[in-house]
């Protein structure tokens, strides 16, 4: 193990088992590593014992027992309050973007044109170690201004005087930072991702109005809400930046959260500034949580839409849920990449992306997301069109009245070869490049990152574990076709790309995420272990 200058001066019980080379000396300073430590010592109990709570949900799932509005916490659905005032920085989220924490794509993308950019340390960032750390090393600089990268090819980088407002998304609750030891045992991401940037940064962001903003991603039940108010508060008070200061976005990406969206607003009503649709791991989220149930399987993910089903429901409930309370309702991220390549295939892609957009600014959403800069243009164009004041949180939606089955209609469709081999040929490509270091990857003009792969290997075990689940010509899927045609994918994966990428490491997960006897609840959780 290397200990360099970074950590000298800390006396603490943190232990850093990865390099730390000069240039971490201003992000891993004792006085921060103390503040990391003071979290952990505090909260990481609390969130272990709601990890084990989402096991015995899942338990009483896989027994029969389905999601449903909680009785307990009616008075709170039925209440009238409403959330804290929201800050000038963030009344106007109309468009915005969204990639890793990484320096070249932290410039191009608060530089876009966008009204926020949302700085990624989970889903599109593979969390090896000097990833984790370079973004925290990023992001202070960005907060003031002052980042500027020059690329290989010399190629240099800076921000511009007028920038989109900076909102960061650590990990989720349930992922581990290995490089980082509390006792012998793995710390929290989430506590870690939060206490180096709030450390650093929270003070100088909040003189200027400009911070600090979080996203609050997986969460499934407002009880993990609640720990991060706790958080919030104490981090607040511990370095002297007034009470609801701290912003935070949650995403409902979780179906068991789809339920509690009242209590996630109410239990962080001091720092919540709204709620995002995120679609793709709220897919993920309704496969694995009824992976094991053959009446929630679902089709091809390309039949997945949200104008219709679970999907429509679960959006028109949280523009109604969220402007009740006063609080945004984000809409969901578009994937697609412009493709120069082909115009034709180019116009059908921003067609698509233009309907969705045209349906989210319709039904109430406040904002919206993308992947790609060069899609702003279009979002920009729709929401100036259809939402010409800053936000719509005035548009109640008191049509909509939402049940319990509606959020849990599975959509209708067929599972065809070509999906099941595109789901094995895009988990394929996006495991390898995130084992190789790269967690936010076009494949097939779609920018993919790890919900989206997670989508792909969670209906492969789905459908293979269901004899009601056939390809729609009658063959049944069973581990054995699954595992052929994961082979054959690979095949095709290695002969056009070579082998530059860990694809037969990521096949390997693959197949064994796939035909499994039990559901692992996350690819990130094996595909980290092998991380280098």
């Amino acid at each position: 193990m290397t200990q360099a200058a970074p950590l000298s001066g800390y006396e603490g019980k943190l232990e850093i088992t990865a390099p730390c080379s000069d240039a971490y000396g201003d992000i891993l300073t004792p006085e921060a590593l103390a503040f990391v430590e003071s979290l952990i010592e505090r909260f990481a109990a609390e969130r272990d014992g709601l990890l084990a709570k989402r096991k015995e949900v899942q338990a009483k799932i896989d027994g029969g027992w389905l999601p449903d509005f909680l009785p307990e916490t009616k008075d709170i659905r039925d209440g009238d309050w409403q959330v804290a005032p929201i800050p000038d920085a963030l009344l106007d989220r109309r468009v915005e973007i969204t990639g890793p924490a990484e320096a070249k794509m932290i410039i191009n993308a608060l530089n876009s044109g966008a009204k926020v950019f949302m700085a990624d340390i989970e889903d599109s960032l593979s969390p090896t170690w000097e990833a984790v750390v370079e973004a925290q090393i990023s992001l202070k600089a960005a907060a003031r201004g002052t980042l500027a990268y020059t690329s290989p090819e010399g190629k240099a980088y800076k921000l511009n005087d007028k920038i989109a407002t900076l909102i960061v998304r650590p990990r989720g609750w349930h992922l581990p930072e290995k490089h980082v030891l509390y006792n012998g045992a793995p710390v929290p991401g989430a506590l870690f991702d939060f206490g180096l940037f709030f450390f650093h940064n929270a003070a100088y962001m909040a003189e200027r109005g400009t911070g600090p903003f979080f996203y609050l991603p997986k969460m499934e039940h407002y009880p993990e809400a609640a720990l991060w108010a706790k958080v919030f508060a104490y981090a607040e008070e511990t370095l002297g930046i007034p009470h609801g200061t701290i912003k935070a976005t949650v995403l409902i990406e979780t179906i068991t959260a789809v339920f509690e969206m009242d209590e996630i607003l109410h239990a962080l009503r001091d720092y919540i500034a709204g709620l995002n649709c995120g679609r793709w791991d709220y897919i993920f989220s309704y496969i694995k949580k009824f992976s094991k149930r053959a009446d929630f399987v679902l089709p091809d993910r390309a039949q997945v839409v949200m104008t219709s089903h679970f999907l429509k429901a679960y959006s028109e409930l949280l523009i109604q849920t969220c402007h009740k309370r006063g609080a945004f309702a984000m809409g969901g991220m578009a994937p697609q990449i412009p493709i120069k390549s082909d115009a034709a295939a180019n116009d059908k892609a921003l067609a698509a992306v233009k309907a969705d957009k045209e349906r989210e600014a319709s039904w109430g959403h406040d904002g919206t997301w993308v992947a790609h800069p060069g899609l702003i243009p279009i979002a920009m164009e729709v929401f100036d069109r259809l939402m010409p004041t800053p936000n719509q949180r005035n548009v109640k939606r008191e049509d909509v009245s939402v049940t319990a089955a509606q959020l849990l209609a599975p959509h209708d469709g067929t599972i065809t070869e070509a999906g099941l081999r595109l789901n094995a040929n895009v988990a394929i490509q996006y495991t390898a490049a995130w084992l190789a270091g790269n967690g936010c990857v076009p494949i097939n003009n779609l920018m993919e990152d790890a919900a989206t792969a997670e989508i792909s290997r969670a209906q492969l075990w789905q459908w293979a574990h269901h004899e009601s689940a056939t390809l729609e010509d009658g063959t049944a899927i069973d581990t054995a076709l699954i595992s052929r045609v994961v082979k054959e994918e690979l095949a095709k994966i290695e002969a056009e790309f070579g082998s530059g990428l860990p694809y037969s490491d990521a096949a390997a997960i693959i197949d064994a995420l796939a035909i499994g006897d039990d559901f692992i609840e996350f690819l990130t959780l094996p595909a980290y272990e092998r991380l280098a």
